[in-house]
């Protein structure tokens, strides 16, 4: 049974640890052990332990704040995304709160902790995979969530079709008259993120197999996601004894890569290679990239609308957006 007002020592004999322990799980749960920090979270379930950072939260009546969850902040694709977010929160009185995260246990940390504080209203996740415990802890502590890029049918989110998406650039690399086609895609993920580039080449993949075109695995480059290392990448692909005519990188700033490792083999764009690429960036229309598009500051604007539609009315039901890919034509195929 809860008691009134429980304290941090009853915390940590339920769990039979150290008041330092618990306050870490707190303020610091990445320096704690996943079996630590489970042990500690359900003593606080249990006997219903108010923080003091949420008591505080829970005296101050405007205290009206957006979180967002993210991995890779500085990406191109996450910059657009969180854009979005910003401007359709503009003309709102909700302030934007950024939670970055660079490891599992920070992410993990930032779910286990965050429900508790109720120091926000709303939390939007991006490209960021959890379990059933993390979903259930959100949804009982009464933290509105949207997911970008995750299927989670307890919350709303907005996604867009992956393996969709490698096909299109297969069907139009084809319907071009290409034969011989690569891809190259991005190894470094951690595991922490999801990784969109296995569905890009799985579709990618399926679609020149129904053409009789198989991939072989020379004509597969994963490399590190930087430009650099995807122009390296490149001149392997332009050095084999039969290069490829055409190459699809599932991601942009990749294909800005393999574009400068083309020019710096003295090859014509598109005649002697295609480049097609995944996201349009900002960049692409500059560098006249031809790419399939994902609607990046769309998806982070529609998080937030799906997101203050729940809380103006917690009854509202979930929704599941999937946005439009289409592939955008410019000078490179």
């Amino acid at each position: 049974m809860t008691k009134p007002n429980p304290t941090i020592y009853e915390v940590a004999e339920a769990a039979r640890v150290s008041i330092t322990t618990v306050s870490r799980v707190l303020n610091d749960p990445q320096k704690v052990s996943a079996k630590t920090r489970q042990a500690v979270l359900s003593a606080i379930d249990e006997i219903g332990f108010v923080p003091r950072a949420e008591a505080r939260a829970r005296a101050i009546k405007d205290n009206r704040r957006i979180g967002v969850i993210a991995p890779f902040i500085t990406a191109p694709s996450f910059v657009q995304r969180l854009r979005g977010i910003a401007t359709a929160l503009m003309n709102t009185n909700y302030e934007l709160v950024i939670y970055t995260v660079d490891s599992s246990d920070r992410l993990h940390g930032y779910l286990a902790k965050l429900p508790l504080t109720h120091s926000l209203d709303g939390l939007v996740i991006i490209s960021l995979p959890f379990g059933e415990v993390e979903a259930n802890r959100l949804v009982e502590h009464g933290v509105e969530t949207v997911l970008i890029e995750y299927p989670q049918t307890m919350f709303s989110t907005v996604e867009i079709d992956d393996i969709t998406g490698g096909r299109m650039a297969a069907h139009y690399l084809i319907q071009k008259g290409h034969r011989r086609i690569a891809f190259m895609g991005d190894t470094d993920l951690p595991e922490y993120a999801i990784h969109p580039v296995n569905q890009r080449l799985a579709g990618f993949r399926m679609a020149l197999e129904e053409a009789g075109l198989p991939l072989s695995p020379e004509q597969v480059i994963l490399t590190p996601y930087s430009q650099e290392q995807a122009r390296r990448a490149a001149h392997e692909l332009l050095n084999l004894a039969e290069p490829p005519t055409a190459i699809f990188s599932s991601t942009d700033l990749q294909a800005f890569g393999i574009l400068k490792a083309a020019r710096e083999t003295g090859l014509k764009i598109p005649g002697d290679l295609a480049i097609i690429g995944f996201d349009d960036l900002d960049m692409a229309e500059y560098i006249g990239l031809t790419t399939v598009r994902q609607h990046l500051d769309d998806s982070g604007r529609i998080a937030v609308e799906l997101l203050l539609s729940r809380l103006a009315n917690p009854a509202h039901p979930v929704q599941h957006v999937q946005l439009p890919l289409s592939i955008i034509e410019r000078e490179t195929a």
